[in-house]
């Protein structure tokens, strides 16, 4: 059997969006077919957007300031995110490649964030490189699932947008609070903590879930 055109391919597993940010970004998905916009476009401008966060983060220590603007950038990757896979289904561009493009920047991304914030000044790098790799893990637990059990596992607490949701919090009130700590921890580096805590979580959930589909798909087969 000949493998889906681009035209008729649709993705196997996508990621719930809710209904609010979809419809905030109709008129954008209309304007990017019109112009041609081509989806592999948004994915690597998502990382340049993640790049520039990390970038503020990064600088933050001398320029207080930026810690209020790389947040946004960390939003608009996370719509740039939502935006490519909805313009590949609009194009009529979805593709088994275009599976791997919507997925890897995502993870180039992650990292671009979390370094910013190891060596902004604000945190002990440790833990934020630990932040990073288990948001890594988390991405890959869920394409692991796809990949064993044929469904993409997107469960648990700590999804990519309530990491930036946490880094958005801690990144504010680091400016609001100066360098407030908590105990011998800073509150970028309660932040990692967190991302770290519910990384761990989401694994836990994702794995269970795949491992619940695979003993399902055994018993079937028995």
């Amino acid at each position: 059997m000949p493998d889906p055109s681009p035209k008729t391919y649709q993705p196997a597993s996508r990621r719930p969006i809710a209904d609010a940010f979809r419809s905030m970004a109709h008129l954008a998905v209309s304007l990017c077919v019109r112009w041609h916009i081509h989806p592999d476009a948004i994915s690597y401008a998502s990382i340049v957007t993640a790049a520039l966060a990390g970038t503020c983060f990064f600088l933050s220590s001398a320029h207080p300031w930026l810690l209020l603007v790389g947040p946004a950038f960390c939003y608009i990757r996370l719509w740039l995110n939502m935006l490519d896979g909805m313009v590949a289904l609009a194009s009529g561009k979805a593709s088994l490649r275009g599976e791997i493009l919507n997925d890897l920047p995502d993870r180039i991304s992650d990292v671009l964030i979390f370094v910013g914030i190891a060596h902004s000044g604000w945190c002990i790098p440790f833990l934020a490189y630990w932040a990073a790799i288990l948001a890594l893990f988390t991405a890959y637990v869920g394409t692991f699932g796809q990949a064993v059990a044929g469904k993409r596992e997107f469960g648990g607490i700590m999804s990519k947008p309530w990491r930036m949701v946490i880094v958005h919090i801690g990144a504010w009130c680091t400016f609001f609070l100066g360098g407030a700590r908590f105990g011998a921890l800073s509150i970028l580096d309660w932040a990692c903590v967190i991302v770290i805590i519910g990384c761990v979580q989401t694994v836990w959930v994702r794995l269970a879930s795949t491992l619940r589909l695979l003993a399902a798909k055994q018993r079937n087969q028995a």
